[in-house]
């Protein structure tokens, strides 16, 4: 297992710098993660240092309440790709599935599918504010619209990735979809456990540490 290409070297923190992303972004050439996930205004920063290597840029859409329109979605997506992003983890509309409007949710996905192509989606559940049988309805929306990953957590609600979700959440998408733990995800110890759960990608900060230790 090469532990790097599992990786989306993560820094979301609403006050990180110009030079704190640069740096993310070197490490992540030097350990070929799959991705650097990075907030929007910092798509161009990312874009600019991983041109031409196969560490891709990826970053946030509804990020991260995912309670916005979604039309302002979509634009955000359109434009995210616009500006170099290869990947968009957007998050649901967490209130629409908590009052059963399943409708409202699989159109609001394949909307922002639609806006980022043959691009990679991970959609964000926040599965700490779901019940299981909300997870499990959720992970089938996300099938129904297209997405191509379900993911546990934004990092910045109650609580982060589960194991026990994302075993849930596998058993639900089966191998049709990627799953993506996030959230909390700091040592090799917590890596080891997403990926036996069922993760086959890993959101974290820790990237470096991780792979090192795995070493």
């Amino acid at each position: 297992m090469d532990a790097a290409k599992y990786i989306d070297h993560t820094l979301l923190k609403p006050a990180a710098r110009k030079e704190d992303v640069e740096a993310l972004c070197r490490e992540a050439l030097n350990y070929n993660f799959a991705s650097v996930c990075v907030n929007p205004c910092r798509i161009e920063t990312a874009a600019e240092i991983l041109k031409g290597s196969d560490v891709k840029v990826c970053c946030v859409i509804g990020f991260p309440l995912g309670a916005m329109s979604e039309a302002a979605k979509v634009f955000e997506a359109a434009d995210a790709v616009k500006r170099g992003a290869q990947e968009v983890d957007m998050v649901i509309n967490i209130g629409f599935l908590k009052d059963g409007n399943d409708a409202a949710v699989i159109h609001e996905i394949a909307a922002v599918k639609e806006a980022v192509g043959s691009l990679t989606l991970k959609v964000i559940l926040e599965t700490c504010l779901l019940n299981e049988d909300e997870i499990v309805r959720a992970c089938h929306d996300c099938m129904k619209a297209g997405a191509d990953f379900v993911k546990t957590s934004t990092g910045f609600s109650t609580g982060g990735a589960d194991a026990h979700d994302v075993v849930l959440m596998r058993r639900t998408v089966g191998e049709t979809m990627g799953v993506k733990a996030s959230g909390g995800i700091r040592t090799a110890e917590d890596f080891r456990k997403m990926v036996d759960a069922g993760a086959n990608r890993i959101g974290t900060s820790s990237g470096a540490a991780i792979v090192e230790s795995l070493k």
